[in-house]
């Protein structure tokens, strides 16, 4: 029998902001068809110059990782994943003598993005007697050493540590010198900014398109630049259309009526998802993903910002069941969020049957059971400010809270390359996973804290550390930031081949992380309040098309 919890005691409801794309109509685009033949065809040909180019015409060796960084830059290397991977082992097994600071630092971080385990040897050269980098005005190799310090390991520390800070010292005091509004004026300020190897590709690209085409013929592959627009509008047309099938969906559900106290949030779910996977054949994939987002954030409003402590004790164990016959002991408005969980796993199942591949829907309901669970403990701490537990506690069941365990299982959906191993290894939280997780869970607590607080929530993870260490406020930011940072050294490793996985399976993990460096960027919550943070980044991938 249905309890009636309806009218229960006042509830923590939150006012959201509402959605900012209401006018712009998501739901309702449609690829222009004789537009995208007459771009694909071009791409065809543009894409075998590069490949030739690529092959056959480059013969030195920092003439070739300027060329590939291009490519990746252009956001075109994917067509070339084979062909760049040979060159880039070829280079590793057959090391050449490097003189400048910044070819041997893009050197440093296309192997290490790569998977090859260089070795910071390469930068000797560079080095005083104390083995510090020595100082220099070469604002371009200061600007490719920062970008590959980024890419280090723990193992780095002794050659690397420090570099990061050295650099950006520097660069910020040759900036203002720079010319203004020159192409390296711009990259430096941004790379200050936001670091290249934590950005989200798709939004680096279309910063670096438009940068490139600044510069004067003599240093511009024209050729390059074409495919890249060509490319990227292409690409855009067809993440409009999954971004539509997602908006559509979300309007059906029909949950800012029935579930007002929910984010709005589909299209940023979306987004979240083109920073997984941008590439063609991850369509499919990118869809279930932000479906699974948008609805876990639901699941998570209801805990954090709406459902009563015994309503939560009962939604909690109807989940744990996973069986619609039990959807009767729920309160009404949470019937419609687990008739549509339920309805949503049940849909990716039969869509992944037909590949044969099933199975894998079950490791995310063991993720999603294992979620609400940690969400019900986090609830039960919420109301009980004097229950405030010790900061290692709040962790183990903060990392699940991040639901970076579950949203990390259903990026590997749609992979062919992921079996069952695989999802076995991801299941045992491997040390990347446990990198990208606890870097997603630190900056998220720094980000949400002031917002949380304001709800009157004491059991927060920085509250944690404070009340545990004696620790004020500016001390415990500084230690997230420095466990941020020793996470993102740990998640650089599980690139390093050998790997126990596909990098495919890696690069999910890896770019799932860094779409928090970029929604939470400056300690702003830009999921919770997208108008400043990712309102730029959505309008730049899905509105306006790159000018040809």
């Amino acid at each position: 029998m249905a309890i009636n919890f309806e009218n229960h005691l006042p509830r923590p409801v939150d006012n959201f902001p509402p959605t900012l794309w209401a006018r712009y109509c998501f739901h309702a685009f449609s690829i222009d068809n004789q537009v995208a033949e007459a771009y694909a065809k071009e791409i065809e040909i543009l894409k075998e110059q590069t490949r030739a180019t690529l092959l056959h015409t480059i013969d030195d060796v920092a003439e070739k990782l300027r060329f590939i960084n291009l490519l990746e830059r252009l956001g075109i290397a994917y067509h070339f994943e084979k062909e760049i991977d040979d060159q880039l082992r070829h280079i590793y097994t057959h090391p050449v003598h490097l003189n400048d600071l910044e070819t041997v630092a893009l050197q440093f971080r296309l192997m290490r993005k790569h998977g090859y385990n260089i070795s910071t040897d390469i930068f000797s050269n560079f080095l005083d007697g104390n083995g510090k980098f020595r100082d220099t005005s070469d604002v371009k190799g200061l600007l490719s050493l920062y970008e590959a310090s980024y890419v280090r390991t723990r193992s780095d520390d002794e050659v690397l540590e420090g570099v990061t800070a050295f650099a950006a010292t520097r660069l910020r005091s040759a900036a203002p010198l720079l010319e203004p509004n020159s192409t390296l004026e711009k990259v430096v300020t941004h790379a200050l900014d936001q670091p290249l190897h934590t950005g989200m590709p798709r939004i680096e690209t279309r910063f670096f398109i438009s940068v490139y085409q600044e510069e004067d013929d003599s240093s511009r592959n024209y050729d390059l630049l074409h495919f890249a627009k060509l490319d990227f509008n292409l690409l855009q047309m067809l993440h409009k259309q999954e971004l539509s099938q997602v908006s559509r969906w979300w309007k059906d559900l029909d949950f800012v009526t029935k579930l007002p106290y929910a984010r709005d949030r589909a299209v940023e779910c979306y987004f979240w998802a083109l920073g997984v996977y941008f590439e063609p054949q991850y369509s499919k994939a990118r869809v279930m993903l932000a479906k699974s987002i948008s609805m876990v954030s639901v699941v998570d409003d209801t805990y954090d910002a709406y459902g009563t402590i015994e309503e939560l004790e009962v939604y909690t164990d109807v989940i744990q069941r996973w069986d619609i016959n039990e959807i009767n002991r729920l309160p009404n408005y949470m019937k419609i969020s687990y008739k549509a969980l339920l309805d949503l796993f049940d849909k990716d199942d039969k869509e992944l049957s037909k590949e044969g591949r099933s199975y894998v829907v079950q490791y995310a309901r063991e993720r999603m059971k294992e979620l609400v669970r940690c969400y019900f403990i986090e609830a039960k701490w919420f109301t009980n400010e004097g229950n405030r537990p010790a900061f290692a506690e709040y962790l183990r069941n903060a990392f699940v809270t991040s639901t970076y365990y579950l949203l990390a299982t259903i990026s590997c959906y749609g992979l062919k390359s992921a079996d069952e191993k695989v999802f076995d290894w991801l299941m045992k939280n491997p040390k990347i996973l446990e990198a990208g997780v606890t870097i997603c869970r630190l900056i998220d607590d720094m980000a949400t804290f002031d917002g949380e607080k304001d709800r009157g929530q004491l059991t927060t993870g920085i509250e944690c550390y404070m009340n545990e260490c004696g620790a004020s406020l500016e001390k415990a930011m500084e230690k997230f930031q420095e466990l941020t940072g020793l996470a993102l050294k740990d998640l650089n490793e599980g690139l390093l081949k050998p790997t126990p996985v596909s990098s495919e399976i890696l690069l999910r993990i890896f770019n799932l992380t860094c779409i928090i460096f970029v929604a939470y960027q400056h300690n702003q919550d830009g999921y919770t309040c997208p108008e400043k943070v990712l309102k730029p980044h959505i309008i730049a991938l899905f509105v306006d098309p790159v000018p040809l």
